[in-house]
């Protein structure tokens, strides 16, 4: 079986090699446009959307087949009633900080999986709490560069960990593949594991 992510992130792409999974990586743009206020559908539809591109990418170089298993998601930030995706730039990543200073927020995943005609979709949530942060740290972690690419503008797993008291959920749907969440639903789907992806 051919195990395909469709995802650039650099993320994932650890959190699956670091579980043995042997795969190749192939994104496609996909119109990540929504009027979805739900974030727990978003990220469903968006991971589908994702899972869709590449399969149509594989179908139209003579690649799609019944032995391809194409792995999407998507991750989004949901805090104070707001949506929050990537950053457009370093004002809006000092805006989403502040907004999660001193909070509580949830994060969410959501994964899809495709093969042959079939795909299904799923979604994670993990709390996440954070401390105060002075507007002095808030402007050194933007100025840090790691906010850019990430949703609500941290990184679990890099220097906002500083400023993590606690998690309750996945701490890898955090980092933006939630792995057990993925694990069940692979199961229902084909009957496998990702032990045996490897």
């Amino acid at each position: 079986m051919r195990v395909v992510l469709a995802s650039k992130s650099p993320r994932r792409r650890e959190i699956l090699g670091m579980l043995g999974v042997h795969f190749d990586i192939i994104s496609a743009d996909a119109d990540e446009s929504s009027d979805i206020l739900d974030p727990a559908l978003l990220v469903r539809e968006l991971a589908l959307r994702k899972g869709r591109a590449v399969r149509d990418l594989l179908f139209e170089k003579g690649e799609w087949n019944g032995d391809t298993l194409i792995i999407a998601a998507d991750t989004v930030v949901a805090a104070e009633g707001e949506i929050l995706g990537k950053p457009r730039d370093d004002a809006d990543a000092a805006r989403m900080l502040r907004l999660l200073s001193g909070k509580s927020h949830h994060v969410i995943s959501g994964v899809a999986l495709l093969m042959g005609d079939r795909e299904i979709a799923a979604a994670e949530s993990t709390a996440v709490r954070f401390a105060e942060m002075t507007e002095e740290e808030i402007l050194a972690y933007v100025a840090s560069g790691e906010p850019r690419d990430k949703a609500g503008a941290y990184a679990v797993q890099g220097l906002a960990s500083l400023y993590i008291e606690g998690l309750c959920g996945d701490y890898f749907n955090v980092v933006g593949l939630p792995v057990h969440r993925l694990n069940t639903l692979l199961s229902a789907f084909a009957g496998l594991s990702l032990r045996e992806l490897g």
